[in-house]
């Protein structure tokens, strides 16, 4: 099983590598996702910021509106506009990757679908995946090397 993960936007000007596992990875429902990316969810590995390399490319931050009022900075490479990752709640000491830009994507499924109350109907979550209709409680549903690494990034 590999610990690094490379990725990048569609035209290839951006490339970032992640340098371990992501401390989880989230299939997130709700609306803000769902009209930020154009689709029915995202999917977002959830690793410390200084895991996180970039190659080549300089990513563009844009300001997103959110429900919750919360801040959300999306960072797009300025030349195709793909999103790669986001900062949510203001705190840049973590990156949602997005999961669609890696050059492997499969191997990253999601460990848990949130906000699926706004799950688009025709949507079916696979069994054995954890799933709620809003967030959940990460201390009960993440491993316990997961819940270190946000401890230490965190303070």
């Amino acid at each position: 099983m590999t610990d690094t993960f490379d990725g990048g936007c569609a035209c290839g000007a951006l490339r970032y590598r992640m340098h371990s596992r992501p401390m989880f990875a989230h299939c997130c429902h709700c609306k803000d996702c769902q009209r930020q990316t154009g689709t029915a969810f995202v999917l977002n590995a959830l690793i410390e910021a200084d895991r996180v390399e970039l190659l080549s490319g300089d990513p563009k931050p844009f300001g997103m509106p959110t429900d919750s009022g919360r801040p959300h900075t999306v960072f797009r490479c300025p030349d195709c506009g793909t999103a790669v990752w986001s900062n949510y709640g203001g705190l840049s000491k973590l990156r949602f990757v997005r999961i669609g830009t890696l050059d492997e994507p499969t191997m990253l499924p999601p460990d848990v679908h949130i906000y699926t109350r706004s799950k688009l109907p025709w949507i079916t979550l696979p069994r054995g995946t954890p799933a709620f209709d809003a967030y959940y409680s990460s201390r009960q549903l993440w491993p316990a090397e997961s819940l270190e690494r946000r401890k230490a990034v965190m303070g």
